[in-house]
Formats: structure tokens, sequence, C-alpha cells
């Protein structure tokens, strides 16, 4: 009984009863995933370029053709690997000024025109001016679109499954990493030495992108952009397709509500757009927060690896030749791939964000110490095979935890933290910082392997993964299931009190869900019938669960609302000092509380921000406030005195 209970109350089955209770029709329709399957299609030239890239220069045409020794040794491909993510930068920071301008639809097909354009140069280039001049027009591509991809799957996602559907973007990714790297392998095997053997590599995938150019116009526009550009018929259109709920549903006109709400007296000029990004304490907080996530998968290492797989894993003495070592360079690429698809179904929205990254930066930090011990000792004599064995595990196994953590989690932050009005901003700049950052990191890892004789640079990866773990401890919130307007009000407060605010409670969606939580408290309190409950853990999420919350219960006319806190009072919230004449909520505490405030607590309806029809539902009740409050009464002082 207590393993059963252990498995079926576990966060991953209590995500599965909460995707399952929601309208199917939500979450399941074909104008939703088609939209954000093409829009995820913005990561697939991210990764194909990062994957051919590190084991396109140990094809003998491209030696030839460039005239370089080995694809095996860093210093050789340096500039190729790293001068496209300047073009990165570039496109990331003009993305900014035609996101809002031509929307994200538009866009898509922009970026992805110029990315084509930047791959048939390269396939001709007769020298290295003209490769590096390619690559930074394919950049500049694959900078916009990864502003642009992430972004439009958060606008257009129900909170339900927006890290899921997020995730998509960073499926493409590990689709595209292993499949680039397996084709100039199959090259290499199958192919004669000629300039075809690269040119293949770099313009198949722009035939496939043309296509994807082509799907577009099937695609969705935001809802949100469409608010944002006033075009309020076309958002309420789109989003009555995209959830497949009729336009005076309840949820639906939240949603609406909501967007509206966040684009009210926007700010249009570019200067008042970075005055409030940079001056408003939530907004930085966003600006950090992506930044951050952004430099620190960077210094974990794990690109770095990716990059530099053949040169690495000649260091480690384990590559053997050339076709040993691409194949092994595909099988880490597929592993990241497989590995993302865990992330996306069992981690990012089922465990939240915050855990996902403890469990993955962990197993990133075990991997760069083994690895950086490993071939210090290899270095001073020969190792056993098992060891070399493990070493290869390592690799893999820091694979995993990369693409459970900070390989997909930035992402989705850098596209759902910030509020409509700053998303194409706050976006551009955080992909402008994580592009020249990794120009920098890759630039340097060469460098950072002859300084520290190879090994030292694995250990200074594994400390920056122990940063990491604190950095997230301290200052990375939880935001798993809040819409994007909610989100907001994580940000406000102190910048280290994310440790507080990690574990909430979750809105419980029935009454038989209400008994059930009830049912292992003492006494197992008595429940008044037709009665709505919800858990919430303390008085700063009132506004984030019990608006949920209260708009079901109104959409199925139940006469009251009961929220039980867990802690109510708070110093650092005025909720329980407001005060409502004929209160609606009825609020009891746990024991932790003080008992002396636990029934002085009062609700209140400002801070709820409810629509008028789903408040109003209740006023008919307003009068019976006060019996209710007396049979609560009755009820709590039973259970302080069990």
């Amino acid at each position: 009984m207590a393993i059963t209970k252990i498995f079926t109350e576990s966060v991953l089955a209590k995500y599965a009863r909460s995707i399952k209770a929601t309208p199917r029709d939500l979450i399941v329709n074909r104008t939703l995933l088609f939209s954000c399957a093409v829009y995820a299609l913005a990561g697939l030239p991210t990764t194909w370029d990062q994957g051919s890239s590190s084991v396109v220069p140990s094809l003998p045409g491209f030696q030839k053709q460039f005239d370089i020794e080995s694809g095996a040794k860093a210093d050789d491909i340096q500039n190729f690997i790293s001068i496209i993510y300047i073009g990165y930068a570039i496109g990331a920071a003009l993305s900014f000024f035609i996101n809002d301008r031509i929307g994200r639809r538009w866009s898509f097909r922009l970026y992805t025109a110029i990315w084509i354009i930047g791959q048939v140069i390269a396939s001709v280039a007769p020298g290295w001016s003209a490769l590096y001049a390619a690559r930074i027009i394919s950049g500049i591509g694959i900078g916009s679109l990864s502003v642009t991809g992430p972004m439009s799957i958060v606008e257009l996602a129900p909170s339900e499954i927006r890290g899921l559907l997020t995730a998509w973007y960073t499926v493409v990714m590990g689709i595209a990493l292993f499949t680039s790297i397996f084709s100039v392998y199959g090259i290499f095997l199958h192919m004669s030495s000629s300039k075809l053997q690269y040119q293949i590599v770099w313009f198949s995938p722009a035939i496939f992108m043309a296509f994807a150019i082509v799907a577009s116009f099937f695609v969705s526009e935001s809802p949100r952009w469409l608010m944002l550009v006033g075009k309020r018929e076309d958002a309420v259109a789109a989003l009555v397709d995209l959830r497949r709920l009729p336009a005076d549903h309840p949820r639906l006109q939240k949603e609406i509500k909501d967007i509206e709400d966040s684009v009210t007296g926007i700010v249009s000029s570019f200067a008042g757009i970075v005055k409030e990004t940079f001056t408003v304490p939530s907004n930085l907080r966003r600006l950090q927060q992506a930044l951050l996530s952004y430099a620190l998968a960077q210094l974990s290492g794990a690109n770095s690896v990716t990059s530099y797989f053949i040169p690495i894993m000649s260091i480690m003495g384990i590559g053997g030749g050339t076709s040993e070592s691409m194949f092994l360079s595909g099988m880490y690429g597929f592993s990241k791939f497989i590995f993302s698809l865990i992330a996306s179904f069992f981690f990012i929205d089922a465990l939240g964000r915050r855990r996902s990254l403890f469990i993955g930066i962990t197993l990133q930090l075990i991997s760069h110490l083994y690895i950086g011990v490993f071939i210090k000792y290899h270095q001073e004599g020969p190792v056993s095979s098992s060891a070399s064995r493990a070493a290869i595990a390592a690799v893999f196994f820091h694979a995993f935890g990369y693409a459970v953590g900070l390989f997909v989690l930035p992402y989705i932050f850098g596209g759902e933290l910030w509020p409509n009005r700053l998303r194409s901003f706050g976006g551009a700049v955080s992909q402008t910082f994580h592009w020249l950052f990794i120009y920098a990191v890759k630039y340097s890892i060469p460098s950072l392997l002859k300084t520290t004789n190879n090994w030292g640079a694995f250990l200074f990866f594994a400390g920056w993964c122990f940063l990491a773990l604190i950095y997230v401890f301290f200052m990375v919130p939880e935001i798993s299931g809040l819409s994007v307007e909610e989100i907001d009000y994580l940000f406000k407060g102190s910048w280290f009190n994310a440790y507080k605010r990690a574990q909430r409670h979750p809105v419980i969606d029935s009454v038989e869900d209400g008994k059930e939580e009830l049912s292992e408290e003492p006494g197992n309190l008595e429940l008044l019938d037709n009665i709505f409950w919800c858990i919430i853990d303390d008085t700063k999420f009132l506004q984030d669960g019990a608006i949920k919350a209260v708009a079901l219960a109104g959409s199925w006319k139940l006469s009251n609302l009961c929220v039980i806190y867990d802690s109510m009072y708070d110093s650092m919230s005025d909720s329980t000092s407001r005060r409502n004449n004929a209160p609606i909520l009825i609020i009891i505490q746990s024991p932790n509380s003080s008992r002396s405030r636990c029934l002085r607590s009062r609700p209140n309806k400002a801070p709820l921000n409810l629509l008028p029809e789903v408040y109003n539902v209740f006023q008919d009740i307003s009068k019976k406030g006060n019996l209710y409050d007396a049979e609560w009464v009755m009820r709590v002082k039973r259970y302080w005195e069990l």
C-alpha cells in the first residue's frame, strides 16, 4: 500500500492526472500541435551546424578544399567552429526590430530564408574568406530563429503543457544534431573525396527548411502579438482555434483578459522599452535569470564537448581513427536527442523547472569530476579498459544531465519569463548575450585545454556546475503550470527567495479531490456540500492559485469557495490586513500557523482581479458569509482540540 501510494502521489502521477483532467481539445488539436511543430523547426539550423561543423573538417574533400591537415586538432578548426556565433549575436539583436513589426509567422519565414542564403554561399565558397562570410550570414538567420522559435511556441501554448511544447524546440535540435553527424559519417564512408562531400551536408537541410517556409502559411499567428498590434478580433479568433473552446468560455475569457491586461498601456518606443526592462526590478530579475541561465549552460561545458567532441575523444585516448570518432560523435548526438525527449515528457512540466535543473546539473557535475580525474591518470600512464569504458559512459551521462537541465530550460526561460510587451526585446537581448558568450567560450576552449593540461578544464566546468546549483536554489523560482501573465507575480520581492516559493500545493480541481486531500488531516473534517476547494501555500500565491480556483468555481456555479492556506499569515504581504464586509472565501490554517491569527484572517476581492461575470456568481450568497464563517469556526475549533 505504501509503495503504491509513493507512485500514485508522485509529482509525475499528479502531472498525468492534471493533463487527463484538462479538456482533450485544449491540448490535442491540430492547429496547436501543427503550429508548435513548425515553429519548433527554428531549432534545426542551430544544431545542424553545431553537429556538422564538429565533424565536417574530418572529410577529405573539406581538408583538400580548405587546406587543413586534420579535424582532430582543436586549433585547426577553432575559427571555423566559432565565427558563426558572431552572426548569431547580430541576428538575435536585429530580431527585436523585426519580430513585433511583422509578426511571428513572417519573422520565421524571413530568418529561415536568410539562413538558406548563407548555406548556399557556403556550399560554393572557394576559400576561407567566402566561407567565413557565409557562416556569418547563416548565423544571422540562426540567431534570429533562436529568438522567434521558443517565443512563438510560448505564446501559443496553454499553461498545462507549455513546457512540453516549448521543449519540442530542443527536441528538434537533438534530431538535427545527430542527423547531421551521421550524415557526415555516411558521406565519409560511401562518397569519394570531392567538394560534394561537404556541399551535401550544407544544402540538404536548406531544402528541408524551404518546405518549412511553405508550411508556415498554415500555422496560427500568435494571439498575444495580434493583441499587441490592436487586432483584437483576430486574436480572439486565433485563441478559439488554438484552444478549441467557444469565445464565451470562462477559461478563454480569462486568457483574453490576461493578455489585454498585460498589453494595456504598452510603451511602444524603443527608449521606453529599454527603460522598463532595466529599471523595473521584476524585469531586471527576469533579465538576469535569462542571461545567467544561458551563461551557466555554456560554462557547464556541454556545448564545448559537442563542438570539440573528436579532439576531446583524442585527449581521452578513446576515439581511435576518424571513422570511429565520427561514429561516437553521432551516438553522442543521438543520445542527446533521446535525453531531450525524456526531459520533455518526464521532467520539465512533470517535475518542474527547479527539480529538473537540480537533477541535470548534479549529473553534469559528477561526470565532469570523473572525466577530469580519468584524463589526469591517463596522462600519467596506462588505465584499465573498464576505466576507459566508464569515461565514455560519463560523457553520455553528462549529455543526459545537460538535456534534463541546462539544455532545455534556458530556451524555455528565455521565451516564457517575459511579459508580452517586453518579450521580443527580452528575447533579443538574452539571445544576443547567449551567442556572444558561446563565441567567447568556444573560441577559448583550445586555450583552456592547453592551459589546464586538458584535465583541469573539466574541473573548471565542474566548479561552474556547483555554482549553478547554488544559483538555482536561491534565485530560480518555479514557474511550471503558471500562465505567462501569472509569472509576473513571482518576480516581485527579493531576488534570493526562490527556495521559499518553490514548494506549492496544487490547485484542487474538484470537491472529491478536496475530500481526498483532507482525509489525511486529524479528525477527518466534514465537508459542506457544493464547495470548491483549493490548496495554496501562502498569501504570496493568492493571485496565482485562487484566480484559477475561482474561475472554475464560477463556471461550475458552486455556491461557495474554500481555500486552505498552509501559512496564511505572511509579513511580506498585506493581503491579510484587507477586509471584505461580506467574505466569500473562508480560510483555515494548518497547525504550523499561529492559532491566534487563524480565525482573524479574511479574504478579499481586490487582489483576485476576477472577471465581473465570474465574481457575480457568488453575489447571491453574500449575506450567507457569516453563516458559513460560523460553521467553519466550529469545525476549526474542533480541529485545534484534537
